[in-house]
């Protein structure tokens, strides 16, 4: 999650330098033109040429802004002055190479210098601003992970200097606890909440996001329970340490500020470009369906509905969404209108129910009733691709059947998701079934993709017109 947050930030920094700087080329050329006839810039000349290649040294540039990552937050003003004279350079040397190699007498030298010199004190000012107002907003409190160390007190104090450089990516230090027989009572970063026989009742009160296990316990049977204990909370983990064979569970690699760190699972959605890819792909989708497609889709099963069974048109409930948290689903209501019944109402739908009214079976196949989702799709609440959302009550009963199933609140409930598209569909009748869904949920999670959302939709379209078997 870390490694995605940090290269998020980079890129976007790199990317709103790449737009500032083309922006004021334009505007700093209309400004030379329009006001200063001492510099001899005539609108005769091709610009174009020159701020495509202040764009290619930019864009080349961007290997420094990497090189420079682990501290981009935290630049002194000789950090900040020496990656802008290297950003610089790469521009000028692109920019007069091109007027050397056309022997281009048009352009002003003038303004090409000045240009560099604006330049220069521009990207040195954002670099030193703009990486903490940008990790700020896209980090700030709402998106505050409360983190939890596990450990020896001297492992942590090791990392202490490499948390002060985390704490812009939304790691919030809450807590440690003490893998020794006593909790320590050194100079830790964070306050001290006991040993790791108190790791349940710290996760549960501290409302835990994410637990830092500086090294791996000697006792396998304690680095598992730790395991199985954030599993079970939904909490992110990272392990300081070789672990795998130890854990006993597949683990991710990811290299923080020159330590090395191992998670149970990879998010590319923690990349903040990646959300905003997949956010447009969202809205592309589900603003025309709900503009053309709803609206005589209501009227169609409005009107059936007020001969096979009459009440409401949508079917309202609470289902538990990214981070756990309850938003109220829409679907057309498929099943005949009944006194209020808890039991009933988390009973699954079976093929032959006989709460489903005629026409809703049709709808139920097809996947139709579940159109008016795509208006959860424009608020924000869903995605069109994700794990499929289940009542409460299942939440509750699946969470103890898999111990991993409340990480797939990690993310937005989807209209569809890689289970569904697979086939996966209907009534989970057997312990095997949830525990496919639940692995094809997290394996999505781990290697999302725009084509990977482009596909399952595909598939999913085809599905509506040719359901598969497990449909009902």
């Amino acid at each position: 999650m870390l490694a995605n947050r940090h290269r998020g930030l980079v890129r976007i920094h790199g990317a709103a330098l790449l737009l500032g700087v083309g922006v004021f080329f334009w505007l700093y050329a209309e400004f030379i033109m329009r006001y200063v006839p001492v510099v001899k810039l005539s609108r005769e000349v091709n610009l174009l040429q020159y701020f495509l290649c202040v764009v290619i040294g930019l864009l080349v540039g961007g290997s420094r802004l990497r090189a420079a990552e682990s501290r981009l937050t935290r630049l002194s003003i000789t950090e900040a002055a020496g990656l802008a004279t290297q950003q610089v350079g790469l521009m000028a040397l692109a920019v007069f190479t091109m007027m050397f190699a056309t022997q281009d007498r048009s352009i002003s030298r003038l303004f090409l210098g000045s240009f560099m010199l604006w330049s220069w004190l521009s990207l040195f000012w954002l670099n030193r601003w703009l990486p903490v107002q940008l990790a700020g907003y896209l980090y700030g409190h709402g998106e505050q992970i409360p983190t939890l160390f596990v450990g020896r007190a001297r492992a942590l104090a090791m990392l202490s200097e490499w948390l002060k450089q985390r704490l812009h990516l939304g790691v919030h230090p809450v807590g440690f606890l003490s893998l020794e027989g006593a909790a320590a009572d050194g100079p830790a970063p964070v306050p001290v909440s006991g040993t790791v026989e108190d790791l349940p009742r710290v996760l549960a009160e501290k409302n835990i996001g994410q637990v830092i296990l500086l090294e791996v316990p000697a006792d396998a049977a304690v680095a598992r329970q730790i395991v199985d204990q954030c599993q079970a909370r939904g909490c992110r983990l990272l392990v300081h340490h070789q672990v795998e064979e130890v854990l006993g569970h597949p683990v991710v690699s990811a290299d923080e500020g020159g330590h090395h760190f191992f998670t149970l699972h990879d998010e590319p959605l923690e990349e903040p470009l990646n959300r905003a890819v997949k956010r447009t792909f969202d809205l592309l989708v589900a603003l025309p369906v709900v503009v053309l497609v709803l609206p005589p889709l209501m009227l169609a099963v409005w009107l059936v509905q007020r001969f096979q069974s009459p009440g409401p048109l949508f079917h309202v409930r609470a289902r538990s969404g990214e981070g756990r948290a309850e938003f109220p689903m829409l679907k057309f209501r498929s099943m005949n209108l009944a006194p209020p019944d808890a039991a009933a109402e988390g009973r699954q739908a079976t093929a032959d129910d006989d709460r489903v009214y005629p026409l809703a079976r049709f709808l139920r196949r097809h996947s139709l009733d579940e159109f008016p989702q795509f208006w959860n799709v424009l608020t924000g609440e869903m995605s069109i691709v994700g794990p499929r959302p289940v009542m409460p009550v299942l939440d509750a009963e699946f969470e103890q059947q898999v111990r991993s199933y409340r990480s797939k609140h990690w993310v937005r409930p989807g209209i569809t998701g890689l289970a569904q598209s697979e086939g996966f569909r209907g009534e989970i009748k057997t312990p095997e079934q949830l525990q496919e869904r639940i692995r094809l949920d997290l394996y999505y999670i781990a290697h999302w993709s725009i084509w990977l959302d482009v596909q399952i939709t595909l598939k999913t379209f085809w599905q509506v017109f040719f359901p598969p078997k497990s449909a009902y």
